[in-house]
């Protein structure tokens, strides 16, 4: 498995596909107001969207008004429904790709989205483990309490994924069911479970840190590549990742070898106007140092910190901008051609199970899966999910 350096290093590699003398044709042409829905107003992410917004106002006269959401169905519905251009999302936008979990649903399905940007930052995405319990790495787990989140998925499946780089499941733990997430760190800190998901960099987190157990992060070896290929069978977003801030003593002098996935990620609908979302993105890039420190996590919008070869396909103008920029290449084409393939098999095999599906919602979300992950086989795409 490719780090995200080596996969950056063959992106920026000169391709044949550049289009000539594009960059001087394209500019930049945003409209006059955008929309976009982000994390709560307390958020990293909304303070993101804001500084941006900020960018554009000043330097192209484009005002975006930022729609706060507190969770993602209220964060993904006005941009299903056309009423918002951008949704700076969380990994739900993959989920509603993928048309599964919450959007396994007959009011969803999968959504024909396309990815604008996306930030990396300095912070990883790991289960924070009570520090009195000597785990160094995932396979330590087994046994443990394990807290499991009611009506989180995006939670629970990267716990799920970072048990199966352990070579563990949920039968290994003792799993501790929690109303809410920050219920289970109070749960950690008064010793009835033993380990819950999160962000690095967390408030919760801070707090276990401070607390008489401490905290630990198990690392993923970087070169554990039968761990890895386990957790992406799980959620194939994760990507190995250098952590230099977080809860404890991880620090740029101490990093934490672990994995993240991009946060926020921006999307939009696939029918995004060519010019919005080829404005953005070179806006975005070009005027980078003016908002890259405005707002927690900015500076991961930077060109080096993009994977290229993510899991949700781009959007075309945006990738008419990298291939201007010589950041594109066949193989990048590959991998996009690929993407966008497989959500037209998933909105093929929903248009198609829709004709008569089965008014029991759970009989709706059992059938619909069975159909989503028969598409996919058939047309030589790996399910997951099942």
């Amino acid at each position: 498995m490719r780090s995200l350096t080596q996969r950056l290093l063959i992106a920026i590699v000169p391709c044949s596909l550049v289009a000539v003398g594009a960059a001087q044709a394209n500019e930049v042409d945003l409209p006059s107001t955008m929309a976009w829905t982000a994390y709560g107003t307390n958020s990293s992410g909304y303070a993101q969207a804001v500084a941006i917004g900020n960018m554009l106002q000043n330097e192209y006269g484009s005002s975006v008004r930022v729609l706060p959401g507190d969770n993602d169905v209220s964060r993904m519905t006005p941009l299903k429904q056309g009423r918002v251009d951008l949704c700076a999302c969380g990994i739900a936008s993959y989920y509603g790709a993928e048309g599964v979990m919450m959007f396994a649903d007959r009011d969803w399905g999968p959504q024909p989205i396309r990815v604008i940007t996306t930030s990396t930052a300095s912070f990883g995405l790991s289960l924070a483990v009570a520090g009195d319990l000597d785990v160094e790495t995932p396979a330590d787990l087994a046994g443990k309490r394990i807290a499991y989140i009611r009506g989180d998925d995006a939670l629970n499946k990267g716990t799920e994924a970072y048990l199966a780089f352990g070579g563990l499941t949920w039968d290994d733990v003792e799993r501790v069911d929690y109303p809410g997430y920050a219920r289970s760190f109070d749960g950690i800190i008064a010793g009835d479970v033993d380990a819950s998901f999160t962000t690095t960099v967390t408030p919760p987190a801070q707090q276990l840190a401070s607390s008489p157990r401490g905290i630990s992060w198990p690392v993923l070896d970087p070169n554990d590549e039968a761990g890895w290929e386990r957790m992406a069978a799980v959620a194939p977003y994760f990507r190995p990742h250098e952590v230099t801030a977080g809860a404890g003593d991880i620090s740029a002098d101490n990093p934490l070898a672990s994995a993240s996935y991009p946060y926020p990620i921006v999307v939009a609908n696939q029918d995004l106007e060519d010019n919005v979302a080829y404005g953005l993105i070179r806006a975005l890039q070009e005027n980078y140092d003016d908002y890259k420190d405005n707002a927690p996590g900015a500076n991961g919008y930077a060109l080096e910190f993009q994977d290229l070869e993510w899991v949700v396909p781009f959007h075309d103008a945006v990738v008419e901008y990298y291939r201007e920029t010589g950041v594109w290449n066949d193989e990048l084409q590959a991998h996009q051609d690929q993407l966008v393939e497989r959500q037209n098999v998933l909105l093929e095999a929903w248009e198609a199970f829709m004709q008569d599906a089965p008014e029991d919602d759970d009989a709706f979300t059992t059938e619909w899966m069975s159909a989503r992950a028969s598409a996919l086989s058939d047309a030589g795409f790996e399910p997951i999910f099942e």
